[in-house]
């Protein structure tokens, strides 16, 4: 195969790889062996953010864009009328180990279309894995997807092979799936997360007798939805979300704004794309439903169905229960602390810790790093000037939009992205 060539495909599925976004790999550790090539420990992800800061890449490519399918939303459905291009098993493996040795990738996220089956599909993609671990001694990261409708044993050799499976639910509803790719079927997505989701379960009990029980997807699995191709309200997305979590143990679900790729009369018209800032709050949403003790109906719910996009939902929750406030930041219980616009659970840790010592004011809490534009109209720092809040949540809302500088918002707009 040409260089040319082989440049010529590089770009067009590399290209039609950038609408997925789920492409974490955070809790994955693979520890690098018989001086094999590459490691794994909690990095890897492509042109973003690791927990701890830093930013790392990896080869994210399609292995085809060809598909026998034809979803409204997707750029490469089978009606669309572009460029096509597909890899050979061996072109990916030499790109990833060319690439990591050129120090341009720490590892490999690899989606296709789905060609001639799921299977045959699924079966290529495993293969690619199979050959950078076992004949290339590649201890790098691997992300692989699911192809919706794969069966049982091929869902169980990927996991063997990928640090993280990722099955993209696609629209949040059945009913949007549907209207929007009526030729599949929500039981092919909910089937290998599953069925990775058991096979976690087994290898982790398994490795409780069996020390040398090999690892399985160590990264867990994630999924996607596209938010704003359809009419799901953000109540919706996040019930589905928090159904995921639950149900099949994902580590993460990720938002992905509808891109205009298609004029179609059921799709929003062309130039209509979905606000950044929209993806942000689901996300932000997301967060606090795992990780700061809030259900989605206390954020979500029938006579609120949509975030505010003017202020974070914690903040958007807080301005709708004002009873539940001013607390006394001395005496406020752990679960209570965190729920306070404008402090995070870092702040709650510290507040926690430096109460034991001593009685906190308000000069002691901006010093711990609480964003008081927002914290100081719900709390108190003095129990006896315990006063309750007499101002309407427009006012308030209003006074602390106004406060929030271009510099707040820039790196509040940083944090967001430290979160998807």
């Amino acid at each position: 195969m040409s260089f040319d060539r082989t440049k010529e495909k590089l770009n067009i599925l590399a290209d039609a790889a950038k609408y997925d976004v789920s492409c974490s790999s955070s809790g994955s550790k693979r520890v690098n062996t018989n001086k094999g090539l590459g490691d794994s420990t909690g990095m890897g992800i492509c042109h973003s953010y690791t927990e701890d800061g830093r930013c790392v890449s990896l080869l994210k490519i399609l292995l085809t864009n060809h598909c026998i399918f034809d979803c409204a939303y997707c750029v490469t459905r089978k009606s669309n009328d572009i460029k096509r291009a597909a890899f050979k098993i061996q072109e990916v493996v030499d790109l990833t180990i060319n690439f990591y040795r050129r120090n341009y990738i720490e590892g490999l996220f690899l989606s296709s279309g789905i060609f001639k089956s799921a299977d045959y599909t699924m079966e290529r993609l495993i293969a690619v894995a199979k050959k950078l671990r076992t004949e290339e001694g590649f201890n790098g990261y691997i992300h692989l997807k699911s192809i919706p409708g794969a069966s049982d044993e091929l869902m169980r050799e990927a996991g063997l092979y990928a640090d993280r499976l990722s099955v993209n639910i696609e629209v949040p509803t059945i009913s949007g799936l549907k209207l929007l790719a009526p030729d599949k079927k929500h039981e092919d997505f909910i089937k290998p997360m599953l069925k990775v989701k058991n096979e976690i379960i087994q290898f982790k009990e398994e490795k409780k007798i069996i020390k040398s029980t090999p690892k399985y997807a160590p990264a867990g699995q994630s999924t996607q939805m596209i938010i704003g191709a359809t009419g799901e309200s953000d109540k919706d997305i996040m019930y589905s979300a928090s159904h995921y979590y639950k149900q099949y143990n994902m580590k993460r679900v990720y938002y992905s704004g509808y891109v205009p790729v298609a004029q179609d009369v059921r799709l929003p018209a062309i130039g209509t794309q979905v606000p950044m800032l929209r993806e942000n709050r689901l996300y932000q949403t997301d967060w606090l439903l795992r990780f700061y003790g809030f259900g989605v109906q206390e954020l979500l719910n029938t006579s609120h169905p949509n975030l505010d996009i003017d202020v974070d939902p914690k903040l958007g929750w807080a301005l709708r229960n004002l009873e539940q406030f001013p607390i006394d930041i001395n005496t406020a219980e752990k679960q209570i602390l965190a729920r306070v616009p404008g402090i995070g659970l870092q702040s709650v840790h510290k507040i926690i810790n430096a109460r034991r010592f001593r009685k906190l004011n308000w000069e002691h809490l901006k010093n711990i790093g609480i964003a008081l534009n927002r914290a100081k109209y719900f709390i108190v720092c003095d129990s006896s000037k315990w006063e309750r809040i007499d101002r309407e949540p427009q006012t308030i809302k209003g006074m602390i939009l106004k406060n929030s500088t271009g510099k707040f918002r820039k790196e509040y707009s940083t944090q967001l992205n430290l979160f998807t």
